[in-house]
C-alpha cells in the first residue's frame, strides 16, 4: 500500500514538474526521431546494424502508461533512414524472433526486399539465438544468411490459432446468440465447436499459406526437392543442421556477419559501422539491441501490458509457438 502510495505521489510530482520544466518527460518518448550513432571504423562507407527482435507485429504494443511502435513500423524507419544515406552500403539484419503474424511477415520480407532493389545495397542476415518461422520468412531476399553457432531455426509452416471457451462457457451456463447472413460467417468462432465443413476450410487457407512460405524458401534457396519435403515438416534445426540443408549460408558470430557485409559490398575493413537509435548509450556496441525507448529523461514507471494480451489474436502466424511464450 505504501508502495502504490509513493507512487502516485511521484507520478503527481514528476507530471507538475514537467508543467514548468519541459525538459523533464515522466516517461520516455517514441516520437523523438532516429539518429546515426557510429560503433566504429573510420571510412566514409557504411554498414548499418539493424536489429530485428521479437515478435513480429504491424499492430503498436500497447501499455497502460505508453505504447510503442510495432517491430514493422521500427524495422521500417531503419530501413527508410539507411535508403537516404547514399554512404550506406550494407546492412546487417540482426534478428532474434519465434516470427509472428503472417501478414506483418510478409510485410518486413517485402519491405527487404524492395530496399535491396531500389538501393542496391548488399543485406546480410545474422541470426542470434532464434530465427524461426517468420523470423527465418523475413531472411528469404537477404545475401547472404549467416547463423550463430547456437541459432534455431527453420519452422518453416504456418499456423491457425484462435482461442476457444465454448467449453467453459458450457459449465458455467452462458452463451452467444448469433444472427447471421450466411452459414459459414461466423466460422472460427471461440464460442462453439466447428464443424467438419469448417475446420477443412480452415485446414484448407492454413494449406495454402504454408505451401507459399515452402515455395519462396525453396525459391529464394534453391532448394532439392527432397530437402523441400523435410522442411515442410516444420521442424526447426540447430544451425549447423540448417546449413547441411541450404537453409543458411554460414556459421559464425555477429563480427563476421559484419565481415562478410563488408565483403559483398566491396567495402573497407575500416567502414563504419553505424546504428539508428533515440538516444546515446555509454559504451554501445553490436549486441545493444535498443532503440525504441528514449533516454536521457526521467522515467518513474513502466507498466506495459502482457505479450499475450497485444499479440495472439485469432490469425494465421508464422510462428514457432513454443519459443514465443517468453517474447
Amino acid at each position: 500500500m505504501r508502495k502504490l502510495l509513493l507512487l502516485a505521489v511521484l507520478i503527481i510530482v514528476f507530471s507538475v514538474a514537467g508543467c514548468t520544466a519541459p525538459k523533464i518527460r515522466l516517461f520516455p518518448s517514441q516520437a523523438d526521431p532516429l539518429k546515426e550513432f557510429t560503433l566504429g571504423g573510420e571510412a566514409d562507407r557504411k554498414v548499418v546494424v539493424i536489429p530485428v527482435r521479437g515478435i513480429i507485429s504491424d499492430s503498436p504494443r500497447e501499455g497502460f502508461i505508453r505504447t510503442r511502435p510495432s517491430l514493422v513500423q521500427e524495422v521500417v524507419s531503419q530501413l527508410r533512414l539507411a535508403a537516404k544515406d547514399k554512404d550506406v552500403k550494407a546492412v546487417v539484419l540482426k534478428i532474434n524472433s519465434p516470427g509472428g503474424s503472417v501478414t506483418a511477415s510478409d510485410i518486413l520480407f517485402n519491405e527487404i526486399r524492395e530496399f535491396k532493389k531500389r538501393t542496391g545495397t548488399k543485406v546480410v542476415v545474422a541470426m542470434m539465438g532464434l530465427a524461426a518461422s517468420g523470423g527465418y520468412y523475413i531472411s528469404l531476399p537477404a545475401d547472404y544468411i549467416l547463423a550463430h553457432p547456437t541459432t534455431v531455426t527453420g519452422s518453416v509452416g504456418v499456423i491457425f490459432m484462435r482461442p476457444k471457451v465454448s467449453g467453459l462457457m458450457q459449465k458455467i451456463g452462458v452463451g452467444v446468440k448469433v444472427n447471421k447472413s450466411g452459414k459459414l460467417k461466423d466460422m472460427g468462432s471461440p464460442f462453439r465447436a466447428a464443424t467438419a465443413q469448417e475446420e477443412k476450410i480452415l485446414q484448407d487457407l492454413t494449406d495454402r499459406l504454408g505451401d507459399r512460405f515452402v515455395g519462396l524458401v525453396a525459391k529464394y534457396r534453391h532448394l532439392a526437392p527432397d530437402v523441400v519435403a523435410r522442411i515442410a515438416t516444420a521442424r526447426v534445426y540447430l544451425a549447423n543442421e540448417a546449413l547441411e540443408l541450404g537453409l543458411v549460408d554460414g556459421v559464425g558470430y555477429l563480427d563476421e556477419a559484419l565481415s562478410v557485409a563488408k565483403k559483398l559490398a566491396a567495402l573497407p575493413a575500416d567502414a563504419k559501422v553505424v546504428v539508428y537509435r533515440r538516444t546515446e548509450y555509454p559504451d554501445d556496441n553490436i549486441y545493444n539491441t535498443s532503440t525504441r525507448y528514449g533516454g536521457g529523461e526521467l522515467s518513474v514507471i513502466s507498466v506495459e501490458l502482457p505479450d499475450a494480451l497485444t499479440h495472439f489474436r485469432t490469425g494465421f502466424y508464422y510462428l514457432w509457438p513454443a519459443a514465443a511464450q517468453g517474447e
